[in-house]
């Protein structure tokens, strides 16, 4: 495990292509690349006007859109930082035991599950006896939190909800939720989930794509209900390991338990019907996979300095462990 010291002696980095790639337009259920008008109507016009975006007036809404989102990715790094500092001042938590990770919270089942992942001896055929692999390649189920601890986050998350608190949502397809790294969660509770915890469970199911040196993360809670956001559409995140397989195969979320899938896994989320979901997603990144590849670009990464673990990059020409690969825990 990493001390404090050593991570922040780490620099980590995003890709340039943060500010271009990915845009997800909402209303043609569409990600596109933007690197100016000419590139974006040369790649996409035909294919928007069959998805209904047929006049001169519809066209400039979504180019006002995409243009939009590039400035505010672009002022991303500063308006967190800014939150961050806002609600570090004059937030009043509700529950402020639950920004400590303490083992209580932790189900029993789970902390058997670490403990045989950092046994001698341990493989992944092992693990089965421990966790549910599922129907969807290489996605597996598996008790994390009590339910006395859910219950207790999410009384936390709604008084921040109801808060004055400025509020960054995790990105542009979810429109409620919370970047848990500006709300305080990141160094005492989500890094030593990763370490601890959770790294131990990726070495063993995925060590092909960074599952033993995983060494940043991005979290965050979305949350769907009525009124509100309903579901996700098919994507993949940003995170590594490309697959190309189409088959949809429909997996149940249960109350406390974790799935863990590769990040370009593709996946969505069902609409909901009645009631409210609230789900935890961690990115688990490995820069030692990850300076390879930008899963968002399929380039070699053009490094942007960015604040915290940023996209998760690494300057590979100064450190020695140089890259990142990622899988993701919902």
């Amino acid at each position: 495990m990493q001390s404090n010291e050593e991570r922040k002696r780490r620099t980590f980095y995003t890709c340039g292509c943060f500010y271009t790639d990915n845009i997800f337009l909402e209303e043609y259920k569409l990600h596109v690349r933007f690197t100016s008008e000419i590139q974006f109507r040369q790649d996409y016009q035909s294919i928007l006007r069959t998805l209904g975006c047929t006049t001169d007036v519809q066209l400039g809404n979504v180019l006002n859109k995409i243009e939009a989102e590039v400035g505010r990715r672009r002022q991303l790094c500063v308006k967190s930082a800014e939150r961050a500092a806002w609600i570090k001042e004059l937030y009043k938590p509700l529950h402020s035991h639950v920004y400590s990770l303490q083992e209580s919270f932790l189900a029993p089942e789970f902390l058997e599950i670490v403990k045989y992942s950092c046994s001698d001896g341990a493989t992944k055929e092992g693990l089965f006896d421990y966790i549910e692999p599922l129907a969807a390649q290489r996605v597996y189920r598996f008790p994390v939190f009590r339910k006395e601890f859910c219950r207790e986050l999410i009384e936390e998350l709604e008084h921040f909800e109801q808060s004055e608190a400025p509020k960054g949502r995790p990105n542009t397809m979810n429109n409620y939720g919370v970047l848990l790294n500006e709300l305080g969660f990141d160094e005492q509770f989500l890094t030593p989930l990763r370490e601890k915890y959770l790294q131990p469970i990726s070495q063993l199911l995925f060590p092909d794509c960074g599952g033993h040196c995983l060494d940043s993360h991005k979290a965050f809670v979305v949350k769907y209900a009525m009124q509100e956001d309903l579901d996700l559409s098919y994507h993949y995140d940003n995170a590594e390991v490309p697959l190309s397989e189409s088959e949809c195969v429909e997996v149940e979320h249960h109350v406390a338990e974790g799935l863990l899938h590769r990040g370009q896994q593709m996946h969505g989320a069902l609409r909901i019907s009645s009631g409210q979901r609230w789900n935890l997603i961690m990115w688990m990144r490995a820069s030692q996979e990850r300076n390879k590849l930008c899963p968002m670009c399929g380039q070699r990464p053009r490094l942007v300095h960015a604040e915290g673990f940023a996209d998760g990059f690494t300057d590979s020409s100064s450190t020695d462990d140089a890259q990142k690969a990622s899988c993701v825990l919902h």
